[in-house]
């Protein structure tokens, strides 16, 4: 038996999951947590790969490996490979007059046209104008620039402090879509942006191809191939088998709506963002930032659980009788309202019932995705089908509502770590230069039942 390994070195932990080459069967399984935080030092990264590497029974049986991460974070190097200062994360939102600055340097359009994305504090190039602003001296420093997984992929092949051939850090295209100076149309990086952000000009990580892969010299005889990895959202829409007409709607604390596409995305408002994916094409994304949280308030308000919830939900009919969530609980992000708070509208002494609120909130929620998807759409976008992932996809409310609100079949994939297996399965494609057909279990496929009331009464509530 032939065997793969893929990592998701997440914001919270680093999972390991090895992987039968030609089922993708999953053999065994490490894990190891993260410090929480908006900055970390990189070496907590390293220990837990190496700890969930040893609790997955280690890799000395292993063909090829592939490390997927958490977009967008700053590791920055200088020329003997020691990291500067601690990682600023995806959440991390110190950058935020960075990227206000960067708009009205370039402009909105502009950016957009050379990157695929309008600065928000999480991408790597604002916090590279924050660190040449605020840490000048740091700043100054910098040699190279780094990207979660590009650094972990460095170190697992053996360079460092005590090898630091900086020439030797690689990268994939999904990822270096999230720092906004690479252009994933050209698949090139844009030293210009680069430059503006940090103040000059640095090493950045080879754009390795999506099959090409590289050695581990630091395992075993250094014959284990290292393939490119990839960022988290392309990593599981590669890992769920995601193709060109295929939606992942993730419910997780927050939302995101993501499509794999065949032509980028270059959205000058900035709702979009015009990521790239694993295996040549472009992974348009929107984020919201409420998502499952307004079902935690909403079941603690009831007094109930998250399958009480649920069941309440289904004993009102579509639309709430007229109540409905506008679920902005801590602003909003798609449409832009950081300020904004949630609103419950429609409340008459017939509407405003256990069973509607519950069913509103489950609505609101849909809701605010679909007007997600509703943006990817006007950005060339086809949807096809919708694939329901996360926590609170698990929720059989959820799902039926989910039904009633999109126009397309939902379908929902049974829960597993998805970036790990698409960077195990992209391992798979660099070991053998074929992508491999592994099936996709599924929890549960409910039936169209789309219901135009629920949609329709959300948007007349628009801000």
């Amino acid at each position: 038996m032939t065997l793969v390994a893929g990592v998701d070195s997440s914001t919270q932990s680093c999972k390991v999951v090895i992987r039968d080459l030609d089922t993708g069967a999953v053999v065994r399984t490490g894990r190891a947590s993260h410090p929480a935080g908006t900055e970390v030092d990189p070496a907590a990264w390293w220990d837990a790969l190496q700890s969930a590497i040893s609790d997955a029974g280690g890799l000395d049986d292993v063909a090829a490996i592939s490390i997927g991460g958490q977009q967008h974070g700053m590791v920055v190097l200088d020329e003997g490979g020691s990291v500067i200062r601690p990682a600023l994360l995806w959440n991390d939102t110190r950058s935020a007059q960075a990227a206000r600055d960067l708009i009205a340097e370039f402009g909105a359009a502009d950016l957009a046209a050379r990157t695929g994305c309008v600065p928000v504090a999480s991408f790597t190039a604002t916090k590279l104008r924050w660190l040449r602003d605020a840490e000048p001296e740091n700043a100054a420093r910098v040699a190279a620039v780094a990207l979660p997984h590009d650094w972990l992929t460095w170190r697992l092949r053996g360079f460092g402090p005590s090898n630091p051939d900086l020439g030797e850090l690689v990268t994939d295209r999904s990822d270096a879509s999230g720092t906004n100076y690479f252009n994933p149309a050209t698949n090139e990086y844009d030293r210009e942006i680069l430059v503006a952000a940090l103040g000059h000009d640095a090493i950045l990580p080879r754009v390795l191809q999506p099959s090409e892969s590289v050695t581990a010299a630091s395992i075993g005889d250094g014959s284990m191939l290292v393939a490119p990895g990839a960022g988290d959202n392309a990593g599981a829409a590669f890992g769920i088998n995601a193709a060109a007409g295929d939606v992942i709607i993730s419910i997780g604390t927050s939302g995101t709506v993501f499509a794999v596409s065949t032509t980028p995305a270059r959205d000058e408002s900035g709702t979009v963002a015009g990521f790239a994916d694993v295996t040549g094409n472009y992974l348009p994304l929107v984020a919201t930032l409420n998502a499952a949280r307004i079902l935690d308030s909403t079941a603690a308000l009831l007094g109930v659980t998250h399958d009480e919830l649920g069941a309440l939900a289904l004993d009102a009919e579509p639309g709430s009788a007229g109540l409905v969530l506008q679920p902005y609980f801590e602003g909003e992000r798609t449409p832009n309202l950081p300020n904004a708070t949630a609103t419950l509208f429609g409340m008459t002494l017939h509407s405003t019932t256990r069973p509607n609120l519950a069913r509103a909130a489950i609505e609101g929620m849909l809701a605010g995705l679909a007007d997600g998807l509703a943006a990817l759409q006007a950005n060339g976008v086809v949807a096809e089908r919708i694939l329901l992932v996360g926590g609170a996809a698990q929720n059989p409310a959820v799902q039926a509502i989910a039904a009633q609100v999109f126009e397309v079949p939902v379908v929902v994939p049974t829960p597993g770590e998805y970036v790990a297996a698409g960077a195990a399965r992209q391992a798979a494609w660099a070991l053998t230069q074929s992508l491999p057909d592994w099936a996709l279990d599924i929890a549960g496929s409910p039936a169209v039942d789309h219901r135009p009331v629920i949609l329709e009464q959300y948007r007349a509530r628009a801000v």
